[in-house]
């Protein structure tokens, strides 16, 4: 059996950590993060003026209005770290880019809802897709910027 103890002046190799994105893509990536946590918050608070507009458009009650933003944040707040999670699980960009497609569509179908029930619902759903962006996203700056 033969020694392979390393001397102790033997500095420690570098470690190789490979690079998220050129530089070239990094302001379009940040550009991109930015936007998709800002609509993720922006997403939750703006609902609460239009609640008197989503009563009478869809002849909604009180209850069922209130519904249409605490579904968002609900499924925000109970979600946020399982998004994070499931990016660091199955990649970050694949995540990312699921949370916008789906915070998208879900958004598409709250535009188009005939109901205050259909709205909750696709608030809800609004809510899963902003729950793996944001993480995503804040997650992809720092990965684009990593302390040096």
């Amino acid at each position: 059996m033969t020694d392979t103890r390393v001397p102790e002046d033997t500095p420690p190799a570098p470690v190789f950590v490979p690079q998220f994105c050129n530089p070239a893509q990094r302001g379009l990536l940040l550009a991109a993060a930015i936007l998709a946590s800002a609509m993720g918050f922006i997403d939750g608070t703006v609902v609460a003026i239009a609640i008197p507009a989503i009563r009478a458009s869809l002849d909604a009650t009180l209850a069922q209005a209130q519904w249409v933003h605490n579904a968002y944040m609900l499924t925000l707040a109970a979600l946020i770290l399982v998004g994070g999670a499931m990016a660091d699980r199955f990649g970050l960009a694949r995540v990312f880019g699921a949370g916008i497609a789906l915070f998208v569509l879900a958004s598409l179908a709250c535009a188009v809802a005939p109901s205050a029930g259909i709205l909750v619902l696709s608030r809800a759903v609004q809510g899963i897709g902003a729950a793996v962006m944001v993480p995503g996203s804040l997650a992809a700056i720092a990965r684009a910027y990593p302390r040096t």
